[in-house]
């Protein structure tokens, strides 16, 4: 027997499924960047913060550390103030006839906004106007209701005390 001669056809037909079998085009690579581009794109646009989405967290966290201070001038028998400006907020302690910070403490330190400066505004306004605002907690578990408005350009969040140790962010 002699070499075995195959048809032309069946070598045309092994090579294209060889040619099949090498991967991916470059167009079909460009293509698939492209689309992971624009995921990424999205994903990374609606991840970022608006102005008022980081007003809000900035107010959250506020009106979780004023029960924490309202709790812990009861706990301390002492009076603890929240004082702020525009660009700054802090946490005082009452010794005798002078404010001092809240120094070592790990959550009630000074901390600076976010998105500075944010003004502060309180409902009903305090007897004494402080240049910056302060709000005194006594030692008392009931104290006055208010709100307390942060204003940064044209948005607004309000943090509502009901006085009996309940803030809400609005």
């Amino acid at each position: 027997m002699g070499p075995v001669i195959q048809p032309s056809f069946a070598i045309k037909a092994r090579s294209r499924r060889h040619f099949a079998a090498r991967g991916f085009t470059l167009l079909e690579l460009l293509v698939v960047l492209v689309i992971a581009g624009i995921m990424l794109g999205v994903v990374s646009f609606n991840a970022m913060p608006d102005a008022r989405q980081a007003l809000q967290n900035e107010a959250q966290r506020i009106a979780l550390l004023l029960q924490l201070a309202r709790d812990e001038a009861i706990v301390r028998n002492r009076p603890i103030a929240f004082e702020a400006d525009g660009t700054t907020y802090r946490f005082l302690v009452r010794n005798g006839d002078t404010w001092q910070t809240l120094g070592g403490d790990d959550l009630l330190h000074e901390r600076e906004f976010k998105q500075a400066p944010v003004a502060l505004s309180i409902e009903p306004p305090v007897a004494v106007q402080n240049d910056p605002m302060r709000l005194v907690f006594g030692r008392e578990p009931v104290d006055k209701p208010f709100v307390l408005t942060l204003s940064s350009g044209d948005v607004q969040v309000a943090i509502r005390a009901d006085g009996i140790g309940h803030f809400v962010v609005e």
